[in-house]
Parts: structure tokens; sequence; C-alpha cells
């Protein structure tokens, strides 16, 4: 399969998938097109917490504010899965948590030898455009996702991993030269009742997610967010609807969450806000 993932919302997607299904018969999969656009971050928080579930596939992920730029397109072997996207940072978290012993490989893309990706069916001035130009490269200095990174997944998809590297339209690379995106980790005392650190991501219910382990509430009952005192709990319904809580999200971190509302609007944070967790005894 090839799965995708961008911050396009829509009609955008559609388009990419219009040049998988000519090139490739791969099962395309959805992860998500409305995460926060142009975060880098926030994207590879995401991905680094989805990915791992799927079985070996092509990942074809574009959030990519530096579209257009000199910055590179990339294609990383991840164990037996591969990564298809903008040389931002935005694959090199879940490219991690992938590899697991296997071997993590990088790739540049040369645009230039890309088969340029055209319309099946082309208006007169279209076609004129198409015949004017070469037939390589890409078409948008705007639209990488459609005119770079679809045909490249698709190509990988129908390549064996170990003949990666006789795409010609690959270049061997370095991992050590790729852009990285490290999600910053909190500090934790020394006697394990403060804690450190910021708002990773804030998830469409409103859950504020922080990097604090979720090892740090062990078995308090309250804790202290910034100067303020909430329950802790297993779960949501610890508390009754409408109220504050701090839990441990599937993902293993800290939440400061409301049963059945919005966490961010009730502790009055966002995404890169500072967080200290300090546990409490009443």
């Amino acid at each position: 399969m090839i799965t995708l993932t961008s911050d396009f919302g829509t009609p955008y997607p559609a388009a990419m998938k219009g040049v998988l299904c000519q090139r490739t018969d791969a099962r395309l999969v959805d992860i998500a097109h409305d995460f926060p656009r142009q975060d880098v971050r926030a994207a590879a928080f995401w991905l680094r917490e989805t990915l791992p579930y799927f079985p070996p596939a092509t990942h074809l992920v574009v959030v990519d504010p530096g579209v257009g730029t000199d910055r590179n397109a990339l294609v990383l072997r991840a164990g037996e899965h591969t990564l298809v996207g903008p040389d931002n940072g935005v694959l090199r978290p879940v490219a991690r948590r992938l590899v697991g012993d296997g071997p993590l490989e990088a790739y540049v893309i040369d645009e230039s030898r890309l088969e340029r990706v055209e319309p099946t069916v082309e208006s007169a001035q279209a076609h004129a455009m198409a015949s004017s130009r070469d037939n390589a490269g890409p078409a948008s200095n705007t639209f990488h996702g459609r005119d770079v990174f679809a045909p490249a997944a698709a190509a990988v998809h129908d390549t064996p991993l170990e003949a990666l590297e006789e795409c010609a339209f690959l270049e061997q690379g370095t991992i050590g030269t790729c852009v990285d995106c490290e999600l910053p980790a909190a500090t934790l005392e020394a006697d394990g009742t403060r804690a450190t650190g910021e708002v990773l991501v804030v998830d469409d219910f409103g859950n504020v997610i922080t990097n604090v382990p979720g090892e740090f509430l062990g078995d308090c009952q309250h804790v202290v967010a910034n100067g303020e005192t909430v329950s802790a709990g297993e779960t949501f319904a610890a508390v009754a609807v409408g109220e504050r809580l701090a839990t441990v999200g599937s993902h293993g971190y800290v939440e400061l969450d409301v049963n059945q509302g919005r966490g961010d609007e009730a502790f009055g944070l966002e995404a890169g806000d500072r967080i200290i967790l300090e546990t409490a005894e009443l």
C-alpha cells in the first residue's frame, strides 16, 4: 500500500491520488490531510504515533512549507518501510521508530529525472504548453506533492527495497545530512515531583498533549499544572463532565484535558507553550 499524509485539506490530495492511480495499482490509504498547515513538528509527531501500526508500506508525506526552494526531496528506507517527502525534518522521527533493527538509508530525488506529470486528458492550451518543454522535472513550483512526491512514491512502491539505489531518479545520500526534527524532551527533577516541558500538539478534541512522560503521574491523585491544581486520573470519566484533569494519553505522554470538553480552552494552552507539572497531595 501507499499511505498519504498532508496539510492540504481538499481538493489537492485528489490530484496526488490521480497521479498514483496512473502509475501504480497500489492500495491507497489516507492518514490525514488536515494536519496544522505548514506545521512540520505537529506532522512529525502524529506520523511517529501513527505509521508504526501499519504493515510494510510506502508512506507519502507532504507537509512542505519550503516547496519550490532548494530543499531536497527525499526517500528514506526505514526497515521494511519507505518514506517519501521533503527534507525538512518531517520524516526523521517516524523513520527512527520504524527502523527497529533494520537499515536506515537516505536517497535524494533528482527531480530532473522524474517523468513529468501531465493530465490524462488535456486541453488544447495545456497540450501546446506541454509540447514546448521537455518531459522531465516538475511542472509546478508550488505543488510538488503532485509533480514530484506522488510519482516518486509510485516508482518506489513498485521497486524492491533492495533495489532502490537502482532507481534512475534517486541518488544515494547520508542520513546524517538530512534535516531532523527532534521533538523536545521534558526535564524532570531528580525527586520526581516536578517536570518542565512544553505542549507538543493539541488534537481535534482539544486534548493538550505535553512532552512529559506518563510515568510522571505515577499514583498521583492531583497535579499542579502551571500553578493550577487539577485531578489526575486514568480515564476521562475519572472526573465529572466538564471538569479538567491530567491523564496519560495513548502516546504515553501526560495530557491536560476536560471530560467531554476542550482542554486547550480550559487550560489556556496551545502547541509550543511551556508547561510545569508538579505532584500534589490534598
